[in-house]
């Protein structure tokens, strides 16, 4: 008679026991988990630091495609204004560059690997002295960097196929996409669009 009551008592004594041992595993995972750092947030960096805001895994193509040269070759290869933008990061002065009041149709490309960056579809006239536009021909081609240097913070932005220096971009632009890529003449080099049509046609 008393092995019922026993029983029912097992049943109860069990039940706390998986719930208690359910419950301690959650807690377990919990503190397992590392939880994603906030977007935006980054580690404080030494000043002038120059560090990868938006990196992209390489493929094996894309690695591939890199242009990859030696300092003396970029040389060789750049006339002095291209080199110290494009390699030296360097800046020219507002309303000197040969495309910041360009409006002729065609395609602006990198001057250090012939790469496609800008159209003259996306060109506007931003008023900053450089030549502007609200969006890239192709995403993939231009890459973002953090850069902290001269006491600002801003986004960089590089041809990604040689990791040139291009000039920055701000979210201060027009519609659609509310950006305005602020680039150095000296970084690229225009193809009209009736010259592109004839090596097409050719």
């Amino acid at each position: 008679m008393a092995a019922g009551p026993l029983i029912i008592k097992l049943l109860i004594a069990g039940t706390l026991l998986a719930g208690l041992l359910a419950a301690a595993f959650s807690l377990a995972a919990r503190r397992m988990h590392v939880p994603t750092p906030p977007r935006g947030g980054r580690e404080p960096r030494a000043p002038g630091a120059i560090v990868v805001l938006r990196p992209k895994a390489r493929s094996a193509r894309r690695e591939r495609s890199m242009v990859r040269k030696t300092d003396d070759e970029w040389r060789r290869d750049l006339d002095p204004a291209q080199y110290h933008v494009l390699r030296e990061r360097g800046t020219e002065r507002a309303f000197t560059g040969r495309y910041w009041n360009h409006k002729q149709a065609g395609t602006y490309v990198c001057a250090g690997c012939g790469t496609p960056l800008f159209d003259s579809e996306s060109k506007y006239e931003s008023g900053s002295g450089w030549p502007s536009w609200w969006a890239p021909v192709n995403p993939d081609a231009v890459g973002e960097l953090t850069d902290i240097s001269h006491g600002m913070v801003r986004t960089e932005i590089i041809c990604r196929r040689c990791e040139g220096h291009l000039g920055h971009v701000f979210r201060d632009g027009p519609r659609p996409t509310g950006l305005r890529y602020c680039v150095n003449s000296a970084s690229l080099e225009f193809v009209a669009r009736e010259a592109a049509s004839s090596d097409l046609e050719g």
